[in-house]
């Protein structure tokens, strides 16, 4: 299986498992970030060869376009566009304001909107076509970060909206919903607390957390053959965090489990 898969925040940390992830399935792909000298570091380390080095805001509509069609003429049309870029500000509602609130809800939101929306036309042509954005369970319950959670919630209904409309075309679409992530994001926050996974573990059923890889592998189960009658799903890839709350469970029942 060789395809053209496009990743958007392919220089973080789910984003460069992501590139892995479908590079070692032998596919191109379109590496797109607005960190112009991560994604070229993706295409040192990688290779050039299927790895096509594209720089670019999600949240800027134009720059996104003239981006993806630069990746097209060089590579080919898109046949896997994956959603992942974003990143969240305010943690509280006491720490948001009107800046932070537009930041997030721009870059995580309104910036996956602009990525579907540079291969949509040309998937509906072709009638063929997967899309996979990337979510978080703070889209499904109430979890901090309050503009990128409605941000976030906002992408499970926008992801059933390409399913149904799009599925006449021969177009998928899902949403991967991850919980904690091991990613290098949290690098400031395990130096200020170095207990901070232990901690997280005791909310989390299999008492651990996710590994970039773990998302990659979901996401790529999702844009693949096997998943083919899949569309419209909002799968939490969490260990299990969104299947209940283990520890109200047990003060309820007076029965730890």
């Amino acid at each position: 299986m060789s395809r053209v898969v496009l990743v958007t925040g392919a220089s973080g940390g789910i984003g460069r498992a992501l590139c892995k992830r479908f590079l070692d399935d032998g596919d191109t792909v379109l590496a797109l970030d607005r960190d112009a000298a991560g994604v070229q570091q993706l295409a040192d380390e990688f290779g050039a060869q299927r790895l096509e080095a594209l720089a670019a805001d999600v949240s800027d509509p134009l720059a996104m376009a003239d981006a993806v069609a630069r990746g097209v003429a060089a590579r080919g049309p898109v046949d896997v566009a994956v959603a992942n870029a974003g990143g969240a500000l305010g943690t509280t509602l006491a720490h948001t304001d009107a800046a932070s609130w537009r930041r997030d809800v721009d870059l995580n939101l309104n910036g996956t909107y602009n990525t579907i929306e540079t291969v949509r036309t040309a998937m509906i042509e072709r009638r063929r076509g997967v899309m996979v954005l990337i979510g978080s369970v703070n889209g499904l319950s109430a979890l901090g970060h309050p503009a990128y959670s409605a941000a976030k919630a906002g992408l499970v209904s926008y992801t059933k909206a390409l399913a149904m409309e799009l599925g006449p075309h021969g177009i998928r679409a899902n949403i991967v919903c991850p919980g904690t992530v091991k990613t290098p994001a949290w690098r400031a926050r395990v130096e200020q607390h170095p207990a901070i996974f232990e901690q997280l573990s005791k909310w989390y059923p299999l008492g651990d957390v996710a590994e970039p890889a773990d998302i990659a592998d979901a996401v790529h189960f999702l844009a693949s053959p096997q998943a083919r009658v899949i569309t419209g799903v909002a799968l939490p890839v969490d260990a299990g965090l969104m299947a209940g709350n283990r520890l109200m469970a047990n003060e309820l029942t007076l029965d730890p489990f």
